[in-house]
Formats: C-alpha cells, sequence, structure tokens
C-alpha cells in the first residue's frame, strides 16, 4: 500500500489559482522560484536555477534550468515575462526502509506505518545506499510515487578492501576499490581499511571522507 495522506505538508507552499476548466493548479513566470516543481513537455521538472532577464530590446524573459524528477536529466527552458506555467502539488512523506527481498524493496511510512514495496527498477542505482533503518523522502502526487529523495550524504561501513600503498605512492594519491555494508563499490584512499565507515555523497557515488 502506498503511503496516505496523514496531514503532510504541500511542497510548494500556498496553493496559486486553478484554472476553471480543468481545475489544474496555474501560475506565471513570476511565481519561479528554486524548489517549484512544474508539469512541462509531459514531464515533471523541479526548477533548480532561474534568471530574470530585461534585455534592452525586446521583452523581459526568465531563463531556467529543470531537473526532471523522473530521469534526473537537466534541461535549459526559457520562457517570456508572463506566461503561465502549470504548478504541480506534491507530498512529502518520510519513508523508513526496512529490507529487500528479490527485487523488492520494503519501506514504512513513518506517520500511517503503512508497509508498501518499491521495485529495484524504481530505485536503480541509489539501492546501493540503502541501509536498514534510513529514512527517505517520498514525493507523492496523490497515491503516486514521484520520486524518492535520498540524503545528500550516508555513512556506510567498509566491509572489504586491497591492501593499502606500495611503495613509491602516497596513501593520499593512492587509490583503491572498497566494497560497503550494502554491496556498493567505491574507490578510495590507501589509508582505508576495513571497519572504517566512510561518508559516500549519493549524488556523485564518490567518497567523501572517513568518519
Amino acid at each position: 500500500m502506498l503511503p496516505r495522506s496523514s496531514g503532510a505538508r504541500i511542497l510548494s507552499g500556498i496553493a496559486p489559482p486553478h484554472d476553471p476548466r480543468t481545475g489544474v493548479p496555474v501560475a506565471t513566470t513570476a511565481d519561479i522560484k528554486n524548489g517549484l516543481v512544474i508539469e512541462h513537455k509531459n514531464d515533471l521538472f523541479r526548477i533548480v536555477e532561474f534568471q530574470h532577464v530585461k534585455p534592452g530590446k525586446g521583452g523581459a524573459f526568465v531563463r531556467t534550468k529543470l531537473k526532471s524528477l523522473k530521469t534526473g536529466k537537466v534541461i535549459d527552458e526559457t520562457w517570456n515575462s508572463g506566461e503561465k506555467i502549470v504548478d504541480v502539488r506534491l507530498e512529502p512523506h518520510d519513508a523508513q526502509y526496512l529490507y529487500a527481498s528479490g527485487d523488492d524493496f520494503h519501506f514504512m511510512n513513518t506517520e500511517s506505518f503503512d508497509q508498501f514495496t518499491i521495485s529495484k527498477d524504481r530505485i536503480g542505482d541509489n539501492s546501493g545506499f540503502l541501509k536498514d533503518g534510513m529514512v527517505l523522502q517520498l514525493l507523492l502526487r496523490g497515491s503516486e510515487i514521484i520520486t524518492i529523495e535520498f540524503p545528500k550524504m550516508v555513512e556506510l561501513t567498509v566491509v572489504e578492501t586491497e591492501g593499502g600503498a606500495t611503495k613509491g605512492d602516497t596513501a593520499k594519491a593512492f587509490q583503491k576499490n572498497a566494497r560497503l555494508e550494502t554491496g556498493l563499490d567505491v574507490m578510495v584512499p590507501g589509508f582505508i581499511k576495513e571497519g572504517d565507515i566512510l561518508k559516500i555523497d549519493t549524488e556523485t557515488g564518490k567518497y567523501v571522507e572517513r568518519v
């Protein structure tokens, strides 16, 4: 079962005016801000960067960078000043990771305590960051999970790694492979050893530092 709405806050804040014919929330370029989620070209995007431009000649416009919530792809888009955009209402829910069974990952809504599963295909390569008890944020549109947001950093323990630096190498320059408790493989400095807890960037999948 998907998470139920339990008085969850609306991600984009105060609801904008609605189109009286379709009931769809409508905003304009004046409402553009970082973090706003919009529907565009049959996809949902989060605005990650914008700039209002007033040229010496011609009309004003807004230059934006949009990140797809489904694919993560970033595109550039330009809007004429005052142009309408479709603002999307998403509800965030916290979900705690419980366990994996085959290609399914089991979670629990921390508000309603409902349990549900998400397929490995949906989580993708991020499954290597999943640790028992980890709390993620799900963004829902109605009962549909639109995206799964991982924390910026996770801390994972090294369970297997190669030997240290060889003669002529420095511990800092020498890089080796390390396998973490979730099965994720990362390149780490030569001084890292089994049992070390590492901070990993979930956006890049790279080692950041030893905790």
